[in-house]
């Protein structure tokens, strides 16, 4: 058969979206989306999905997937430590990590093809068609971790006429942009794009301590698009694409100045405390980030005469290098330096087939994904640790007189190079699936959908540790050694009238007198030491130290007892029914399941569970000192969604309604205690809703959309979480109402057209992180309001067309809504809590020329 080809989106579309439409001039069109893997409108699809045009885009001044969330409701984008960890989250569920083998629970596909992980979906691209964010699991044709949604990117093709277009932009903080696009055709049956983009602005935070700026932005992208045609029946895409950045982010505030602020600042630091707003910080070296990634992408449509098949083949390469980051956050030189680095190669195919009848629309595949990870991460102790650790302790010498009384050559403890980490992970996937829509009437349909999954990962773990200090058994033979030592020098000086030196005791000891009370003398000691209860710290002051032993030994793997690999498989389906209540309205009911295999911890937070423990120590291997039991790995996780939902058109726009009930079973959590990350699977959590989408047109010039979403979410049982037993209480940072209002006015000034236009994004007040006012840790942060975050936020911008060249103005963040993104407890600073602070107002003008 033909290939079927999608309908161009025009600028009148965008005002039935929800996702906070652009302009329409005259009655609303329809959207083409391919939700179903297969072209149909927006209204008729009946699944949950948002869908932003290139207008909206343009218009918005959506300038990266951070933007994105201000029209799109239910999609919540936070980028944390570094500019290429983003993290997606719809209706509340989704996850991120610090670490590459924690995968995301949202999928991101740009142009059909799967992006595994943050550092490969930030390219910008110049030349958008659309953005579709399903809502709820999509397993069943996305296949690998969609267990939340997709977020799915799809480029506009090139064209047979010439047509392109140059864009200049300034801003504050000496933003500078340019974008270029030009598509022609080569042949009648050959059209190629080019593209590139590049993006410059200083950060909009200061580094008191280096004098550089940070949160900036230096990026650039370039990208490929040949189009062959050579009959009407076979359309191929080659796509190639490569992008870097070079900056310095991101932006951590102090949110409480706890007890250890005061030893920062002693030893020569800084800190702007409890004043995330300023944008004021002291690093003492900058948070380079340094990515390359880039990419071919081979997408063939081949029409049959009874099926249409299309193969999309991909293979990718992105890299991360971090060489210098400040993790302790403060001025002061404590954690010298944390270098990460992260490579990764993706290869992806796929082949489906489709096709139909008058009565049944069906779609089959297959899906392969081949990825190695290999991670690197390390930890350099600081020059001022060692003080650091007196001061904290009550007095100098603390470091130098541990190492004497434990027989270390002085300058022993937090010395340079902590640790290095080596992790490699190899991921193997695949699915087959096949769903179809089957006419049991003119107006009703079911949909039925089966997909098979099947997931394999081989990992790796190792570390070189030369942390002498936290290998110290301090509530063992170490703790033992020690305060025997301290014993007698604190004795020494009563029994012999002496001060407690090498010297006077070789003095005393020459004296056979001597030499027998002094080893009377420590006999005594150390029979009464053996009295102590070491594991109590009212008898054992040595265990107040165990709080900066942050960098326990790493019991690596494969091991005897865990060989590093998981084999998971699932089969996910989508029941559906929906019903055109009449030519305008239809209504549906949905039953989805959704999958994502065991993730894996690549970072030094892996921690053995205490049955490789025991089963070590069966089979008589010798195991780190102070090694802490915990999670190597969390397990599947498993979503389900029932969802009502109604799709309206009417002369004056849509309205789209849903209403849902998710549940994902093992949620994946990931949660940062001060000193390590917990993974841990959620034994249930849950998520009940309203989502709406409203857009109008009350004049042919005015746009107006109101979306939004109303959630109840719950942890129903989580017994394993960092902070204990937190069942029955609601997830951190997922807004119980949120909702995103747009309205975009088109005129004709003098024969020219313009648009002005403006979107308000608010989130309803929200614990940040899980416990909130019940975790008695953040009580600290309750006092100065810096556990919760609530987002009002206003953006706008306008443009007029004249001759060709459009002039825009812009602003996000318009009246500077504060507000943080997430909080955290500082690294190894009890009592003191960092935040991430939202970004501030930017704007700027942008001259653009198309032809």
């Amino acid at each position: 058969m033909a290939l079927k080809t999608p309908k161009v989106i025009s600028l009148a579309v965008a005002g039935a979206l929800l996702a906070g439409p652009a302009v329409a001039q005259g009655p609303l069109e329809e959207i083409i989306v391919t939700a179903s893997k297969r072209a149909q409108t927006l209204q008729e699809v009946p699944i949950a999905v948002s869908v932003t045009t290139s207008e909206t885009i343009e218009q918005a001044e959506i300038r990266d997937v951070l933007d994105l969330q201000s029209v799109v409701p239910s999609l919540r984008v936070s980028q944390l430590q570094n500019a290429n960890q983003t993290t997606f989250i719809i209706r509340g569920f989704g996850n991120g990590a610090n670490n590459p083998g924690i995968e995301p629970s949202v999928a991101v596909f740009i142009d059909g093809v799967y992006r595994s992980r943050a550092q490969s979906q930030i390219s910008d691209l110049p030349k958008l068609e659309r953005i579709e964010v399903l809502r709820g699991p999509q397993s069943t044709l996305f296949g690998k971790n969609a267990s939340a949604g997709v977020v799915s990117v799809v480029t506009a093709a090139p064209t047979y006429e010439p047509e392109g277009y140059v864009e200049l932009g300034i801003g504050n903080y000496n933003n500078q942009t340019a974008k270029g696009y030009y598509s022609t055709g080569l042949s009648d049956t050959v059209a190629l794009a080019v593209s590139g983009s590049l993006n410059k602005r200083d950060g909009y935070a200061d580094n008191l301590t280096t004098g550089n700026d940070v949160s900036n932005r230096d990026r650039f992208g370039v990208r490929a698009d040949l189009l062959i045609e050579p009959n009407d029946k076979t359309r191929i895409r080659v796509i190639a694409d490569y992008d870097e950045l070079d900056e310095i982010c991101c932006t951590v505030a102090n949110l409480v100045n706890g007890p250890t602020g005061a030893a920062v600042v002693a030893l020569g630091g800084a800190l702007d405390a409890e004043n995330p707003f300023s944008y004021d910080v002291y690093y003492n070296n900058d948070s380079i980030n340094i990515a390359e990634n880039g990419g071919i992408t081979i997408n063939a449509e081949i029409g049959f005469e009874n099926f249409d098949l299309t193969s999309i083949t991909a293979y990718r390469d992105s890299f991360l290098d971090q060489p210098f980051s400040d993790v302790d956050f403060g001025g002061a030189d404590l954690i010298g330096n944390q270098p990460t680095s992260t490579d990764i190669q993706t290869f992806t195919q796929e082949l489906r087939i489709s096709g139909g009848t008058d009565s049944i629309d069906w779609v089959a595949g297959l899906f392969y994904f081949d990825e190695d990870i290999d991670y690197r991460n390390g930890l350099d102790f600081g020059a001022a640790f060692s003080g650091y650790v007196d001061i904290l302790t009550g007095g100098t010498g603390t470091v130098l007189g541990l190492e004497a009384l434990l027989g270390y050559a002085p300058g022993t403890f937090h010395n340079g190079v902590a640790v290095r980490e080596y992790a490699k992970q190899t991921n193997q996937s695949s699915s087959i699936f096949g769903q179809m829509d089957i006419a049991l009437s003119d107006r009703l349909t079911a949909t039925l959908g089966l997909s098979y999954i099947q997931d394999e990962k081989e990992t790796s773990l190792i570390q070189e540790n030369s942390d002498a200090f936290s290998k110290l058994d301090l509530d063992g033979a170490d703790g033992f050694q020690a305060l025997v030592g301290l014993t007698l020098a604190q004795q020494f000086p009563a029994v012999f009238g002496l001060p407690f030196t090498p010297a006077n005791i070789g003095l005393v000891t020459s004296d056979p007198v001597g030499a027998a009370g002094f080893q009377q003398l420590q006999q005594a000691i150390v029979a009464g030491v053996s009295q102590i209860d070491l594991t109590n710290p009212a008898q054992n002051p040595l265990l107040g130290l165990q709080a900066l032993q942050f960098l326990p030994q790493l019991l690596g793997y494969p091991n005897a007892a865990l060989d590093g690999k998981s084999d998971d498989s699932k089969v996910t389906y989508t029941a559906r029914l929906a019903y055109d209540w009449s030519d305008d309205i239809n209504v549906y009911a949905s039953l989805s399941t959704g999958y994502k295999a065991t993730s894996w911890n690549l970072s030094r937070d892996s921690r053995p569970t205490p049955a490789e423990i025991s089963a070590l120590t069966a089979a008589g291997a010798t195991l780190p000192a102070n090694l802490v039991p915990g999670t190597r790995l969390a397990g599947p996780e498993e979503s389900e969604v029932f969802e009502l939902g109604l799709k309206g058109r009417f002369d004056w726009g849509f309205l789209n309604i849903a209403i849902f009930d998710q549940t994902i079973e093992g949620f994946q959590s990931n949660t940062f205690t001060g000193a390590a990350f917990t993974l841990a699977n959620a034994g249930s959590q849950s998520a009940r809703g309203l989502e709406f989408d409203l857009a109008y047109n009350p004049t042919n010039n005015l746009t107006l959309a109101f979306s939004g979403i109303l959630i109840d979410p719950e942890y129903d049982e989580f017994k394993g979480s960092a902070i204990g037993d937190i069942s029955g209480t609601q997830p951190g940072g997922i807004h119980e109402q949120s909702f995103s209002l747009a309205a975009t006015y088109n005129f004709t000034v003098g024969g020219y057209e313009g648009f002005a236009r403006a979107d308000y994004q608010y989130d309803s007040e929200v614990d940040i992180q899980d416990g909130g006012a019940a975790n008695p840790s953040f009580a600290p942060l309750n006092a100065v309001g810096g556990a919760t975050r609530e987002v009002s936020t206003v953006n706008a911008s306008a443009g007029i067309d004249i001759d060709g060249w459009e002039v825009g103005v812009w602003a996000r963040n318009l009246f500077n809504d504060e507000y943080l993104i997430t909080n955290f407890p500082s690294v190894a600073q009890a009592g003191s809590f960092n935040g991430y602070p939202s970004a501030p107002r930017t704007f700027g003008l942008t001259l653009r020329k198309n032809f």
